[in-house]
């Protein structure tokens, strides 16, 4: 019943109390007794229930009744997110479970004050069952009474339910320490308040450190305002931000949050785009640009057209799929839940076995020899063994242990999500730590996937702006994107527009138009050699930053250039595409133009392999000479050119067998099928796509291929934290347990130690990973 949440309706609601595996179990349990529920998932890290049920059977009301019977307080989704994070540690102390712990403190001081430190004010005041109580048994039995009040009530819930829990196990263990007091004079009562004081200590402490981790998602939900400042009817209004209506125009000021996705209709300014990108620098917005909501405006004005309310956002869709994948349990944590249903009711049994049958056994204290003069004697008495077994009892609680993986998960994905990566899942964090291989796909994620012009190369006396002056006329009508990139980079260096007629396009090698009335051409060199151009023996007016060691040695002489045989092929071989200038009668200069490689790539390479990635690769759909100049350039270990999409799944099934973990880095629409091969999926620049959110294991939100080695660090470290967790919370039960039966651990330290103790730990270890940036 937690696979998915599905059904006739579906009610999301807020369980701040809910705040470990066993609180889960007891709600979920509490659930699945109303009619009309088909599927739930209690969320403990988030403190969230969502639950798909049938509207003609049950209401939202049976629905919170229910969870609220089982213990746990129901708040609504909404007024569990803003505004909450400074008041979390005050919220938790100084609760009415918080105020009953002090009371209970201060109850079991003043007894502990009179047993040793006044012992002649411990007189004997009541007598009960046949038993007398002294003074400081009073003060015990009323701490017990504030402390224990909720204890003993959360452990009759969890009987109810059938949960073999730490509420229950506390409450046995307190109760059994009254009864033996009671009925059979062992004098427990001290025992009996530390358990009822101490373990409300560790609750707190525990909520305290549960709520330390959900904060890192509240504050993503606290990056959007929540009030937004639009226009309508001519007037301006401040309105909630969720009544914020697509089209309706929506004024900024300096400084102020962007409220909703939209469009920049009037006004320039910078925009901190680093809470959904990632992107250290603010970026600069004119109209016709894409905002993000919970964005930044530095500087200017601006005016926005909303192009999608607050709750379809950007934002509002990561928060959303960062809720899902802490809902989402890695094999790790799967394998932990099932090994805490053996575990329990194990350590339960020995709870037992060491309150009866050591006394039966021992008619007299029994000394053995351990090692060489050392000994240890086993003492015969049985309520010393009763209270050895009330401190197995108290380590039977696996809390720890399960919430090792879990917490690590929600520190993880929050952390990634704060840094501009979106991690779909807990499994995909896991797996990004076991990759050894990476296949990164070329156009748009090694190089811009934008054509820019990259040499300009006057020959037979034109300079520069000649050249880009007739080629801005020859290409200003061609639809064709290295046309378009010559356009664009002479309008950067201000090159006028010349006067063209005639214009016409030869399919496959170029276009040709009259420009100032002569007929002028440009495209492949192979057009021109058609023309009837010596492409062999050519006059330059500058080598262009691209000139041979032959040609140097003929313009010494002459100023010539071999363009087909040096020049060109010096060109296409550093990845870029020629394109050739001239009329009928001279050639009069050469452009080149490449997909930039992004400045960061050879660098994410390098750190790549510095974090132990065995191989990595590039794959593309280019022609081999384009792709092994850019291969070069990067450093990859590899590369495969001139795939077709099918191809490129074929060669991650390759790497799959060679390195076992795979990562495939693409745009996430034409990458899909080899994302989807991969063991982990990772598309570029998703800030703006809705495609690459939904179908991308992870999401690198701005177009920074550098967050690539941070997503590996992040993950490799998460694996580490999760494995220190599991196994440090299972070894500290382990040596605890074993030191109970020789007197080395009271039930105060079960308490503090294995519980409280081991709870904080493994939470402050997973919060760790919230330090982990993209600049180490």
């Amino acid at each position: 019943m937690v696979a998915g949440v599905t059904g006739d309706e579906t009610l999301e609601c807020s369980v701040p109390d809910m705040d470990c595996p066993s609180c889960a179990g007891k709600v979920g349990r509490a659930l699945e007794r109303v009619t009309g529920v088909y599927v739930y998932d209690a969320n403990p890290t988030a403190g969230t229930v969502s639950v798909g049920y049938d509207s003609e059977e049950c209401s939202p009301s049976d629905i919170t009744d229910a969870i609220e019977r089982a213990g746990y307080p129901v708040e609504p989704r909404s007024t569990a997110t803003p505004g909450t994070t400074d008041s979390v540690p005050r919220a938790v102390f100084l609760s009415r479970r918080g105020q009953k712990t002090w009371l209970s403190g201060a109850l079991a001081l003043f007894g502990l004050l009179v047993l040793f430190v006044v012992p002649t004010a411990d007189v004997l005041v009541a007598v009960v069952l046949d038993r007398g109580l002294s003074l400081s048994d009073l003060l015990f039995l009323a701490a017990v009474v504030a402390a224990g009040e909720t204890i003993l009530r959360n452990g009759y819930r969890s009987f109810r339910h059938l949960s073999l829990d730490i509420d229950l196990l506390i409450s046995i263990a307190i109760i059994g320490a009254l009864a033996a007091s009671f009925g059979f004079g062992a004098g427990l009562y001290l025992e009996a308040a530390l358990l009822a004081f101490l373990f409300s200590v560790a609750e707190l402490l525990e909520r305290y450190s549960i709520d330390k981790a959900r904060r890192s998602l509240r504050s993503l939900m606290e990056l959007a305002p929540a009030r937004a400042t639009i226009r309508r009817d001519g007037e301006e209004v401040t309105v909630p931000v969720g009544s914020v209506a697509v089209g309706e125009t929506i004024l900024v000021r300096p400084g102020e949050k962007i409220p909703v996705d939209g469009v920049v209709t009037d006004g320039e300014s910078a925009v901190n785009q680093a809470p959904i990108t990632g992107e250290s620098v603010p970026v600069d917005k004119v109209p016709g640009d894409e905002v993000y909501g919970g964005t930044i405006n530095e500087s200017g004005y601006l005016e926005l057209e909303a192009t999608a309310i607050a709750e379809d956002s950007t934002l509002s869709r990561i928060i959303s799929l960062v809720e899902d994948a802490q809902a989402t349990r890695t094999e790790r944590e799967q394998f932990v839940n099932r090994f805490a249903r053996y575990y329990t009711p194990i350590v339960v049994g020995l709870a037992i076995i060491t309150a009866t049958v050591p006394p039966m056994l021992l008619a007299e204290p029994l000394t053995v020899s351990i090692a060489a003069g050392v000994s240890h004697t086993f003492p015969a008495a049985w309520d010393v063994w009763f209270l050895y077994g009330l401190t197995v009892l108290v380590l039977a609680c696996p809390c720890a242990f399960v919430i090792a993986t879990p917490v690590s998960v929600v520190s993880g994905i929050t952390s990634a999500a704060a840094n501009g990566v979106l991690i779909k899942g807990g499994v995909h964090l896991e797996s990004m730590g076991e990759v050894r291989a990476v296949a990164l796909d070329k156009t748009g994620t090694l190089t811009r996937g934008e054509l820019t012009v990259t040499d300009v190369i006057p020959l037979n006396g034109h300079t520069e702006a000649d050249v880009l002056r007739c080629a801005r006329g020859l290409e200003a009508r061609s639809e064709h994107p290295i046309g378009e990139a010559i356009v664009e980079h002479a309008v950067e260096r201000e090159v006028e527009r010349p006067k063209v007629s005639a214009f016409e396009s030869v399919a496959g090698k170029g276009v040709e138009a009259a420009v100032h009335g002569t007929t002028h051409y440009a495209g492949k060199p192979t057009f021109f050699a058609e023309l009837g151009f010596d492409l062999n023996h050519v006059h330059a007016a500058t080598d262009g930053g691209v000139v041979t060691t032959k040609s140097r040695s003929l313009c010494e002489r002459n100023d010539c250039l071999d363009l087909l045989d040096e020049t060109i092929p010096a060109l296409q071989s550093a990845g870029k595409t020629v394109v050739l200038i001239g009329t009928e009668d001279e050639l009069e200069g050469i452009i080149a133009v490449a997909d930039d490689v992004r400045p960061e790539a050879r660098r994410t390479v390098e750190r790549l392999h510095e974090f132990g990635v065995e191989h990595v690769v590039m794959l593309t759909g280019d022609n081999d000479r384009t792709a092994r100049a850019i291969a070069r350039e990067v450093g990859v270990d590899d590369y495969r050119a001139e795939l077709l999409p099918a191809e490129k799944v074929a060669a991650i099934d390759d790497l799959l067998a060679a390195h076992g973990a795979v990562a495939m880095v693409g745009d996430g629409v034409n990458d899909a099928p080899a994302l989807a091969s991969a063991t982990v999926g990772i598309a570029m620049g998703a800030a703006g796509t809705d495609s690459a959110l939904e179908t991308a294991d992870v999401a690198l939100m701005g177009d920074d291929l550098g967050r690539l080695p941070y997503l590996i660090a992040l993950s490799q470290r998460g694996n580490r934290v999760i494995r220190q967790n599991i196994w440090s919370s299972l070894g500290a039960k382990g040596i605890l347990a074993a030191g109970v039966p020789f007197g080395l651990v009271p039930v105060w330290a079960a308490v503090l130690v294995g519980d409280a103790g081991m709870t904080i730990a493994v939470t402050g270890n997973a919060m760790r990973l919230s330090r982990v940036t993209p600049d180490e």
